[in-house]
């Protein structure tokens, strides 16, 4: 084996194996955000559905407590009331059920067979005497159960959580519940998400991959101090254009929500607030479904917004780097509680794009990092142009870090890496100091840098 064939072994054996190691680590991290982001949609649609199922009873209280308040208990005000009951579905598979203490079935408008049938043993498919469950609870003053029950759209055993609650004078227990099939189909929808992007990382990981060996290959055969120069000026440039390309789509994917997404949703709220106001005003069956239908037009409207201004926001482009980094500033500790004072002694306005967005990246990622572990009441943030560069300063009050112990965390300290990584791009630096009461990290580009890259 001459020379030439074992530098090309030594050079192209390490970067395979990191190939391979990249693709394995990608996948593991594929596999604990999927299950991260499942847990945190079952969290949140679970707490969704009890705020919904709680508002749910109390309209149907509200309605039937007129007769209930009248202080009779013969049948007739009893029919009433379960006819009242029965008018207020809500969708095919919305709908109140109405059973005694002893466990008869008084009402129940998908299942009219079940009416004035004893039910208090019947057990749902895992094995839970639901019936019972629920009766312990409405008795106990109301509360959730989760069970199996079959879907009126369907007619399959579907999962199900109801709430309820007793009309204790009357003997009554009163529910309804919220099929939760709809949370399996999103998490399919988000797993398969992931997997197209990861599929997509993937062939950037192979892309990457094959140029690399080609400059490698290419420099072996060469045994050129110049070409070997060349391919790292090639590696650089593909770095920057892949951070460029990454931007130009935030850009992008902000530019559609703004245009897009959050004009369709204004133009849904506008119709709902139109068909609201030709309502009757004592209008009590249609009315409040449309307020609750405008409120979550309103948060989801908000979310993209939110959303379109954290990919790109507009002021990085149309007033500069000082003015978005202190809106930056100003909105993440306006939100947390912070105090945010902010000091430009230069508008930063000549700056080369990848200058202006990599120092907006570590601002929001240091901003981000603040909010979530330091523990802080205060934070300031500096901008400044010493010999001609430019330097970034984020500080805070906070109970700071052991940053060798994070260092050596195999699973921590991945934002401070990614910072450290986007100043190497640009040829800056990045320089961290924590303490109790004092963490600062200093983003600086100087001078030649910022010249060199302005030349393109």
């Amino acid at each position: 084996m001459n020379l030439r064939l074992k530098l090309l072994m030594v050079a192209l054996l390490p970067l395979l194996a990191a190939l391979v190691l990249t693709v394995v680590v990608l996948q593991q991290q594929q596999s604990d955000l999927a299950r991260r982001q499942l847990e945190l949609v079952r969290s949140s649609y679970n707490e969704g559905t009890q705020a919904e199922l709680r508002h749910y009873i109390a309209l149907a209280l509200s309605t039937i407590s007129p007769l209930y308040n009248t202080g009779r208990d013969d049948e007739e005000i009893q029919r009433l009331a379960m006819q009242q009951l029965v008018n207020l579905d809500y969708g095919p598979d919305g709908y109140f059920f109405l059973f005694n203490y002893q466990g008869r079935n008084l009402m129940h408008p998908r299942q009219p067979e079940l009416v004035g049938k004893n039910l208090i043993d019947f057990k749902d498919a895992r094995g839970l005497p639901v019936i019972r469950l629920m009766i312990d609870k409405a008795r106990a003053g109301g509360g959730f159960v989760e069970y199996t029950w079959v879907k009126p759209s369907t007619r399959e055993q579907t999962s199900k959580l109801a709430y309820v609650t007793g009309l204790d004078r009357w003997q009554w227990m009163v529910g309804t519940g919220i099929y939760t099939d709809d949370i399996d189909r999103v998490a399919a929808e988000l797993n398969n998400h992931l997997a197209t992007n990861l599929a997509t990382t993937l062939r950037w990981v192979a892309a990457v991959g094959a140029a690399s060996v080609a400059v490698v290959l290419f420099a072996v055969l060469g045994l050129s101090l110049t070409e070997l120069r060349a391919a790292d000026a090639k590696l650089t440039l593909l770095a920057r254009k892949l951070v460029h390309s990454q931007e130009e789509e935030r850009a992008r994917l902000s530019r559609e929500l703004h245009d897009g997404t959050s004009q369709t949703l204004v133009s849904a709220k506008l119709l709902a607030e139109s068909a609201l106001e030709r309502l009757p005003a004592d209008d009590q069956r249609v009315r409040p479904v449309l307020l609750r239908a405008l409120a979550r037009v309103g948060d989801a409207l908000e979310d993209v917004r939110g959303i379109s201004h954290r990919l790109r926001p507009a002021e990085l482009d149309m007033l500069g780097l000082s003015t978005a980094l202190r809106v930056l500033g100003e909105e993440m500790c306006s939100a947390a509680g912070l105090r945010f004072v902010f000091d430009a002694q230069t508008a930063a306005s000549e700056l080369p794009d990848e200058v202006r967005t990599t120092l907006f990246r570590i601002g929001q990622e240091a901003l981000t990092n603040v909010h979530k572990h330091a523990a802080a009441s205060e934070v300031r943030l500096a901008l400044d142009s010493p010999a001609g560069g430019v330097r970034l300063t984020i500080e805070d009050n906070g109970r700071g870090y052991d940053s060798q112990a994070v260092a050596d965390h195999p699973r921590r300290g991945i934002g401070l890496r990614n910072m450290r990584e986007r100043m190497a791009e640009i040829g800056g630096t990045l320089e961290l100091s924590s303490r109790p009461q004092c963490t600062r990290v200093t983003a600086e580009v100087p001078q030649a840098a910022l010249r060199r890259l302005a030349q393109g």
